[in-house]
């Protein structure tokens, strides 16, 4: 059987995979290695594993398939996305695409101002592996994407989904992923940039907002009484998140290396450990990567879900990745431990205390079936004050926008200044010291030739100040991990906050255009006054959860940059006074004249 490769794919040494590229023709030789892989062979003879996804059987009457999903909201979600894909690209192609693929607030507007300007920044500080199709998460492909589908930082998915996939005795062959997972490309939509771009490209572009699924929550005749319910009380600083009695974190730790097919495959696998609890849990990159889709589905239009840190393909078990990316993925759930709304929501809490496999798998199977999604998890929120009037409601939106924008060109900035301060002072500044240090040796060994009995004194001391400063070299070099890298870290964490805010703004507007329509909509008879007296409502209730999840995060923002920005500055003050130290004494071995 023969197989026509739909994506470039860069074999990993010693895993027994295949490099092949788009277009080539290969002959399978195993349709079903398993863990999604199958066996073929190249023009060349050449033999190996390739991802079952990065393939389509060619064959007569084959058709392009779409997985069929277990929740009709998922569907529903999928035909909202073709609907804004086709919308979004159309407007792309007519719009500036460079701007568009370095700004990821380009896609709606703010108020009455027209389009904000288009910032350049990049994200410079996440490492970004390089493979034979490029960097799968690099800066513009992010901003390529947030150009078709308005969510500049979703995680692309795991990189040819080699060593993270769901082991087979977790996985029911009966029970049917949800239909995005495998969902084909829009047309237009470029597939280069990300290796698994077709995996899971409706959650990775998550559209922000589309009409049929704003219309389901709005124009609804009656909303379904939810199990869940997330009230919004009035606190001292406005709507406010309803805060557990007791918090918890989740501490991320032990990494150990596992292997599949036989040892063919390999992974990391990190255990989780619940303050509140202590019960612990393992879970795989791949885990926190469904744990990332389902609240993102979730609760994507009324908080900010940031992406995960990024997949690597090569050298993936190097100490130095297992140890950032670890850190990285503690950041994650501790973010979303501080969340009263996601903390407490049922698929997060399963995914930390499932019992045993059988227990996974079922609250797997429920989150996935789970109909409360997308702009239906407003039908969940009960605010405990009265209904805003339209004004208030739009005034509110653009103020959340314009703040949300400066401080994304305030976080990108410092993030900029930061990487080229990291780069200076781990290349050029240590040097620039080595070279005064040997260059004070250099002239003392040159003074000890001169055969005068009286300078010894002076000698030893021009050797020591040479020492020194190649001492200063090593603490300045190393100073970076001791302070710049928190700053810089928790500017990279909150600039995928901040990248998630253009869908949420952008859904909040589009509900409010809606019922700026609904005058006309009632005058033609299409919608009852009732109907409109009740999109009005909703979009109340939209407002007071924009409004809670700001509260909430100003909150978080303040603790946070208040934490280590005072952090910098005392390490920075430690930092400067140990240089002055060092330089005190090498002055004190000076002789006096």
């Amino acid at each position: 059987t023969q197989a026509r490769v739909m994506y470039d794919f860069a074999a990993e040494p010693g895993n027994n995979e295949l490099t092949v590229s788009e277009g080539e023709i290969i002959v399978i030789t195993n349709p079903d290695v398993g863990g999604g892989w199958l066996e073929g062979k190249n023009s060349q003879g050449e033999r190996g594993l390739v991802p079952t996804d990065y393939v389509e059987i060619i064959s007569e009457g084959a058709k392009d398939g779409i997985s069929c999903g277990s929740s009709s909201a998922d569907q529903a979600f999928l035909d909202s996305l073709s609907l804004n894909a086709a919308q979004t690209d159309s407007a792309a192609k007519s719009g500036s695409q460079a701007n568009s693929a370095s700004d990821p607030w380009s896609s709606w507007n703010v108020g009455k101002s027209g389009n904000w300007g288009n910032g350049n920044a990049v994200d410079s500080w996440a490492p970004k592996p390089e493979s034979a199709t490029g960097q799968r998460n690099s800066a513009s492909s992010n901003w390529e994407a947030a150009a078709a589908f308005g969510h500049p930082q979703a995680y692309q998915g795991p990189a040819a989904a080699d060593d993270d996939d769901w082991d087979d005795d977790w996985d029911d062959p009966k029970s049917t992923s949800p239909s995005y997972l495998g969902y084909k490309e829009a047309e237009g939509v470029q597939r280069g940039n990300s290796r698994a771009a077709a995996m899971k490209l409706p959650l990775n572009k998550f559209p922000g907002f589309a009409k049929p699924g704003m219309e389901q929550y709005l124009l609804a005749k009656q909303l379904a009484k939810p199990k869940e319910k997330i009230p919004i009380i009035i606190g001292d600083y406005g709507p406010m998140w309803v805060y557990p009695t007791s918090t918890f974190d989740c501490v991320v730790a032990d990494p150990k290396k596992g292997s599949k097919m036989y040892g063919l495959k390999s992974y990391i696998e990190y255990q989780l450990t619940c303050t509140n609890t202590n019960r612990s849990v393992n879970h795989r990159y791949k885990h926190f990567d469904w744990l990332y889709e389902r609240l993102l589905v979730k609760f994507g239009l009324a908080i900010p879900i940031p992406s995960l840190p990024d997949k690597q393909v090569t050298g993936r078990f190097e100490e130095e990745f297992i140890k950032m990316r670890m850190e990285r993925l503690q950041a994650w759930m501790t973010r979303m431990c501080r969340h009263p709304v996601v903390s407490e929501s049922e698929v997060f809490q399963q995914f930390l205390s499932f019992r045993d496999e059988k227990e996974w798998k079922t609250g797997k199977r429920k989150a996935e079936k789970d109909e409360t999604v997308g702009v239906m998890i407003f039908s969940t929120m009960e605010p405990e004050a009265p209904d805003l009037d339209m004004v208030e409601i739009e005034q509110k939106c653009d103020a959340v926008g314009r703040f949300t924008k400066a401080m994304d060109d305030g976080v990108k900035e410092l993030l900029t200044v930061g990487q080229e301060h990291w780069k200076r002072c781990t290349g050029p500044l240590p040097k620039e010291y080595q070279k005064i240090g040997k260059a004070l040796q250099s002239l003392a060994l040159v003074f000890s030739t001169s055969g005068y009995q009286g300078e010894s004194d002076l000698n030893g001391a021009i050797t020591e100040a040479g020492k020194t400063y190649e001492e200063i070299a090593s603490l300045v070099a190393e100073q970076p991990k001791k302070d710049l890298h928190f700053l810089m870290e928790t500017n990279h964490e909150y600039k995928g906050f901040l990248g998630c805010f253009p869908d949420i703004i952008g859904a909040h507007k589009g509900a409010i255009e809606r019922v700026k329509e609904s005058d006309k909509l009632v005058a033609t008879s299409k919608i009852t006054p009732q109907d409109k007296q009740n999109m009005v409502k909703r979009a109340s209730t939209m407002a007071y959860a924009l409004q809670a999840e700001m509260n909430h995060f100003h909150s978080n923002r303040i603790y946070d940059y208040n934490s280590v920005i005072r952090l910098y500055l005392e390490q920075q003050a430690e930092f400067y006074e140990t240089i002055a130290q060092k330089l005190r004494q090498a002055l004190s071995r000076f002789p006096v004249m």
